[in-house]
């Protein structure tokens, strides 16, 4: 049997390491790649930009956070290629008018003190048992500072100025599993659950004892999850 392909689209200053576990256990039911989520400042460039970067045909793609957005933009853009849809912490709505000016502010003190925004950001992205884990709150911020003021500010802007998805997610009929920490901070359950009502069939999954960050929180649930997920998609 050929191995669907499987795009992981990390969130805002992620890398692949946070899929990392998905990575190494998934590759045996997909071929995995990471989406660079970094280089542009608008979801609509970004979703082009992984497009452009996948070969000819179809795939799954599952997005985590930001990468959920991209991931609903990829829906749009290229409905007939996605297999299925994983929409892991993330939200269909626009950004907040209080939104917007929280991400400008934290733009704006990045320029001269990144770390103190990663050092407000670290909470809200983990769960607080997860905080002072290396492999958890520590991983968020190597990740973070490799990643840079440049690539934040792309990508602020882009969670500024992304669309109302909640209109589109009727349209969506691939096999979707919408997944997140209980006690994610970031994305509460409200917003997860306007994912599931408007996507047909859509499975919903809960992970407890966990932040925004689920993949590399509680990341053998999450893998569990993926895999039945590739499984509807290749049944």
């Amino acid at each position: 049997m050929t191995l669907p392909k499987l795009i992981l689209l990390p969130g805002l200053l992620n890398d692949g390491r946070v899929w990392q576990h998905q990575i190494e256990q998934l590759s045996h039911q997909a071929h995995v790649t990471v989406g660079d989520i970094g280089q542009a400042d608008s979801v609509d460039s970004l979703a082009r930009q992984v497009l452009a970067a996948v070969p000819d045909g179809p795939f799954a793609v599952a997005g985590l956070s930001m990468g959920g957005y991209v991931a609903l933009e990829i829906m749009r853009q290229a409905p007939q290629r996605v297999l299925g849809l994983a929409l892991i912490g993330t939200n269909a709505r626009p950004d907040t008018a209080e939104g917007s000016e929280g991400r400008r502010k934290q733009m704006q003190q990045a320029e001269t003190d990144f770390e103190g925004v990663l050092a407000a950001l670290l909470p809200k992205m983990v769960h607080p048992d997860h905080v002072d884990d290396p492999q958890r709150g520590g991983l968020f911020l190597r990740m973070a500072r490799d990643a840079g003021v440049g690539v934040f500010k792309r990508q602020q802007l882009a969670n500024i100025h992304r669309v109302d998805s909640r209109p589109f997610l009727a349209q969506i009929t691939c096999p979707t599993l919408v997944l997140h920490g209980r006690q994610d901070v970031v994305m509460p359950a409200a917003v997860q659950e306007e994912l599931v009502a408007g996507i047909g069939g859509a499975q919903h999954r809960v992970v407890d004892h966990c932040g925004h960050l689920a993949p590399m929180e509680q990341p053998a649930a999450v893998t569990t999850a993926m895999a039945e997920w590739l499984d509807r998609i290749t049944a």
